[in-house]
């Protein structure tokens, strides 16, 4: 790895976990810490969203750093991801709407399965491409 890509990983790192710290700040902030004070609270989501859109533009660089053979593994991965994503989150939520289990269909599911499967199949395509 060059690096330039090296630069664009640790970049990356850097604000997906920055989200992932302010994520939780907006999440239990208001509880622990400022007791449910509404500009914190707003603030502290903001700041969370704006992380967001600068981790997006981070994996955007570096996917653009990619060659063609890395891009077309990712690009198929994700749309395996967003497949799977949409057809079991509703089919999750049908469920539960039929009382079919007795707990409640959380996003965070949802989010772990997204990630879970975006690592399968970007392991299983790169063991097909390489």
């Amino acid at each position: 790895m060059n690096l330039a890509r090296k630069t664009k990983v640790r970049k990356l790192a850097l604000w997906t976990w920055s989200w992932v710290a302010t994520l939780a700040i907006a999440t239990y902030g208001s509880k622990y810490i400022w007791d449910d004070h509404a500009f914190l609270t707003t603030f502290s989501i903001i700041v969370n969203l704006v992380n967001g859109v600068l981790m997006i533009l981070s994996n955007r660089d570096l996917f653009n750093d990619f060659d063609e053979l890395e891009k077309k593994i990712h690009l198929e991965s994700m749309a395996i991801t967003l497949g799977l994503s949409v057809i079991v989150g509703l089919t999750f939520s049908l469920v539960e709407r039929a009382g079919l289990f007795n707990f409640k269909a959380e996003i965070s599911y949802l989010v772990m399965f997204i990630g879970i499967s975006y690592l399968v199949s970007l392991v299983l395509n790169i063991r097909r491409y390489t």
